[in-house]
């Protein structure tokens, strides 16, 4: 069960994971060790998991992001999953019901290198056959 105060350094954390200690604690009113101490037990909970960065939406906006399904070979489905974890442009990769296995997510900087990424995708050994749509426009976020 989270106290009030680890909810309240949660919320300091998820607005800048780069907050410092002492930050922290004058935001919170809590000494440095108690924050220290907290942290500590929040991660050795695994209620926090990992610091992370958030990219802004200046460059986000200007990456090209097509969603690839993928029908892959059961038996090669976990040797394409951390082949494809290699690939920096991949962002996401889902297990998904219906004609396809996986839903993929890259993301590009240009369709020169979106191209190139599908290329590795496609020729993974185990990659029967992918259908990709790219991202035209973003109408609702949450």
């Amino acid at each position: 069960m989270l106290t009030e105060k680890d909810e309240e350094l949660l919320s300091i954390l998820r607005c800048n994971a780069r907050a410092s200690i002492s930050d922290i604690a004058r935001a919170t009113g809590v000494s440095r060790t108690a924050i220290q101490n907290r942290l500590t037990k929040l991660e050795n909970n695994g209620v926090i998991k990992a610091y992370s960065v958030v990219l802004g939406h200046e460059y986000i906006n200007k990456l090209i992001t097509a969603n690839v399904s993928l029908k892959v070979n059961p038996n090669l489905r976990q040797t394409i999953c951390i082949a494809m974890r290699k690939t920096h442009q991949i962002s996401h990769i889902y297990s998904i019901s219906g004609e396809y296995d996986l839903q993929v997510t890259i993301q590009a900087q240009t369709l020169e290198k979106l191209n190139e990424v599908l290329n590795i995708v496609c020729s993974l050994e185990g990659v029967e056959r992918t259908n990709s749509s790219i991202i035209l426009d973003t109408i609702f976020e949450r």
